[in-house]
């Protein structure tokens, strides 16, 4: 079990990554409340239990998905504990199977690493091509938690303030599937 820190509404004294710096600046900057914690590498599902817990929240799962050619890319935002099948996503947006991006993707599109892989990717200059596709699921809910860029910061925001404030005010446009 990893060991996570108290809530913080407040970002974080020091940054450890340029989209988490972007990630809080931009929610001060667009007044979006947060509750954060700080924790050991969360890297998979199972290790982010301890942080669902502290931030009374299910923390997301956020997949670099792209084609063959490594021309289109998606940003699938799921539920931490849904089974993915690329069959399905695929199927879904009516495209030519997917598989997860390769690692340098990451950096290159959204500037984070394994593990870390956020919506808040999207700040990254790199992500303009992007297509940013949510679970329905995900939607649903009041509140959702992610990663700030890191893998050992993790944050609560309300659901709303996510789809209606911040991706409308960084020009980010998404689907929703299933």
């Amino acid at each position: 079990m990893i060991n996570v820190s108290e809530i913080f509404t407040t970002k974080p004294e020091n940054y450890k990554t340029p989209v988490q710096k972007s990630a809080y600046e931009t929610l001060e900057k667009l007044s979006i409340p947060f509750g954060r914690v700080d924790c050991d590498d969360a890297i998979t599902m199972d290790d982010c239990i301890a942080i669902d817990r502290a931030l009374d929240v299910k923390v997301v799962k956020t997949l670099l998905l792209c084609n063959r050619q490594q021309t289109a890319f998606y940003l699938f935002v799921t539920p931490g504990d849904k089974h993915f099948s690329t069959k399905d996503f695929s199927s879904a947006l009516g495209i030519s199977r997917v598989s997860f991006a390769p690692c340098e993707q990451l950096g290159e599109k959204l500037g984070v690493t394994v593990g870390a892989t956020t919506i808040f990717g999207m700040l990254n200059g790199g992500a303009k091509d992007v297509k940013v596709v949510f679970n329905r699921a995900v939607l649903s809910e009041e509140y959702v938690g992610l990663s700030d860029g890191t893998t050992t910061g993790y944050l609560k925001m309300r659901t709303r303030d996510l789809t209606d404030v911040f991706l409308p005010a960084i020009s980010v446009k998404y689907e929703t599937i299933f």
